[in-house]
């Protein structure tokens, strides 16, 4: 019989999979404002807080890349990786 530490880490393990098999697990602390306000708006949107905050990184991640160069854009990327 698995223990309740074996079933918490089969089950994390289980949800880092998407779609395309490769998930991120993100622990942070924010302001309670903030936590509401993401709340607020993922029910607005009907959608999950993560789906919610993965919407805000890649939708400002566009604007902010959209007007760079190549070279901009290389650096812009350089040391953040998986």
């Amino acid at each position: 019989m698995a223990t309740n530490s074996e079933r918490q880490a089969a089950y994390r393990k289980r949800r880092l999979q998407d779609e395309s098999g490769a998930g991120s697990r993100l622990n942070l602390v924010i302001d309670y404002g903030a936590h509401l306000a993401l709340k607020r708006l993922a029910r607005h949107y009907c959608v999950t807080v993560t789906a919610l905050v993965e919407r805000l990184a890649m939708d400002e991640q566009r604007r902010v890349t959209n007007t760079m160069s190549a070279e901009e854009h290389i650096t812009y990327c350089d040391g953040v990786t998986a």
